[in-house]
């Protein structure tokens, strides 16, 4: 502690640092909004809380500046709660344990939580600043962003007065995003039938682990490897020589994670096991060679099992030929910005729950109708597979507005601060912008942050010089508006 509050601004560290002491989860803020709310009390500031769970608090401008436009500073509650299989943590009770080396602060076997608490600590800290000139601001914190972005979608009407909003929810420093992606999710159910264990089976447990994972918006363009498409190929790949019969799988936690483990226990006939092993071991190969430059850390571990029960030879062959023909990672490059991904999917969760195997995607695109598309082609893979669909409502994305006032300040500021021009992109991840622009007509906005890399993985890390750039270049925006 004394270390990260030794760090600039000291008052985003403080905090920083007690966010992380608190659980918080998608659709788990309540210890957070708790803080934020002591927090807006004890500040003496007016606040609201709606009945999603959002928080605006509202501080008047400095003297002087009464009669600037209202600023909307905004970030959300929630992390992505992911963490390696050999951690003992428990994401509801235990607090972020944090590490700095050099200018790089991360957890130890977890995900950080930066995303977004450092967005929220930056949005406290300007509340509590005195030593800042601002008109007056309204700082909204949402809930629930990085399961489908429902608290935006549920806020009150009401909540803001501001027109101009500055989301502190991006990831790169020295960019200002403009745009984002819109997205949704579709969650397949294949009905299962089971059998008894075959007379001469014996059980086995396949693992495929060691992966990167990562955010399936930011990093998609990546193309790291996906556990669940990786242990299906192995599986698949042995069943067209040797009879396999599923009796679990299960891999991915999160629709916005890349899955990082995946396991399945399966019997095989006792006498097929070496040749099994053998063939997954050799297709494991081909795949490390495909996939080294992005994702090196793959591995297989294959062990005994003790299985009684199995699912139908036609359930397996279905499941694995579902598994195999459904989309994953980058579908179409942006014919109008270099280097952005377009459309894409995560093949994010599978599952065995009573009698059914669920199979969750999260599909991502900047233009709608092409998501709309690629929804319909995972309902009709899963359709000829037997299965039933249930799709979320989209999340809209965020067109860009070139012409922007705020857009133009923010330049403005930063060649003036830093002696060169930002980056202004847009970026393939959701943010709340497209949202909160559809609820709150007129709204002019931007993303900032500092360097966050790999959210939603254990990797994730926060680069400490860009925290405190970051914070002074927002405080001189309001300055400037």
């Amino acid at each position: 502690m004394s270390v990260l509050l030794s760090l600039e601004p000291k008052l985003l560290w403080k905090h920083f640092y007690e966010i992380c002491q608190r659980p918080h989860c998608s659709k788990h803020e309540e210890l957070i909004r708790e803080y934020i709310v002591n927090f807006a009390k004890q500040q003496g500031l007016e606040y609201k809380v709606d009945k999603a769970g959002n928080v605006v608090i509202k501080k008047p401008a400095t003297k002087g500046m009464e009669n600037k436009p209202i600023v909307v500073l905004q970030g959300h509650m929630d992390m992505v709660c992911e963490k390696n299989s050999d951690v003992d943590h428990d994401f509801f009770k235990d607090p972020i344990k944090m590490k700095i080396e050099d200018d790089v602060l991360t957890a130890e076997g977890t995900t950080l939580g930066a995303d977004n608490g450092v967005g929220v600590a930056t949005g406290l800290a300007l509340l509590e600043d005195t030593n800042i000139n601002h008109g007056p601001v309204e700082a909204l914190f949402t809930v629930d962003e990085e399961t489908g972005l429902t608290g935006a979608f549920a806020m009150s009407n009401d909540m803001l007065k501001g027109r101009i909003m500055l989301n502190l929810d991006s990831e790169d420093w020295g960019v200002i995003t403009v745009g984002c992606a819109g997205g949704g999710d579709s969650q397949i159910k294949l009905p299962i039938q089971t059998q008894s264990l075959p007379s001469g089976y014996g059980g086995i447990t396949v693992k495929v682990a060691g992966l990167r994972g990562g955010h399936s918006g930011v990093d998609a363009h990546e193309q790291r490897g996906n556990a669940i498409k990786i242990l299906n190929r192995l599986l698949w790949k042995a069943k067209q020589q040797h009879n396999l019969i599923l009796s679990d799988i299960h891999g991915g936690d999160k629709h916005n994670a890349i899955p990082r483990e995946a396991t399945a226990t399966l019997a095989v006939p006792s006498s097929d096991k070496d040749k099994v092993q053998t063939i997954i071991k050799k297709e494991l190969d081909k795949v490390q060679t495909e996939i080294k430059p992005i994702d090196p850390g793959v591995k297989v571990t294959i062990s005994n099992a003790s299985v009684d029960t199995v699912f139908s030879k036609e359930t397996t062959e279905t499941i694995m030929n579902l598994i195999h023909g459904l989309p994953h990672g980058v579908e179409k490059m942006s014919y109008d910005i270099p280097d952005l991904v377009e459309t894409s999917t995560n093949l994010a969760t599978v599952a065995v729950k009573q009698d059914l195997v669920q199979i969750g995607l999260s599909s991502r695109s900047s233009i709608g109708s092409a998501l709309q598309d690629l929804r319909d082609r995972i309902r009709a893979t899963a359709q000829l597979a037997g299965a039933t669909v249930e799709e979320d409502t989209p999340y809209p994305g965020w067109k860009p507005n070139l012409q922007s006032k705020l857009l133009k300040i923010a330049k403005q500021v930063y060649k003036d601060k830093y002696g060169e021009e930002p980056k202004v992109e847009a970026i393939h991840a959701g943010l709340e912008c497209g949202i909160i622009g559809e609820k709150f007509p007129g709204m002019d906005m931007i993303s900032i942050g500092p360097t966050i890399k790999y959210p939603h993985s254990p990797e994730e890390q926060v680069y400490i010089s860009t925290v405190e750039k970051c914070y002074d270049y927002v405080v001189d925006i309001l300055n400037s508006i």
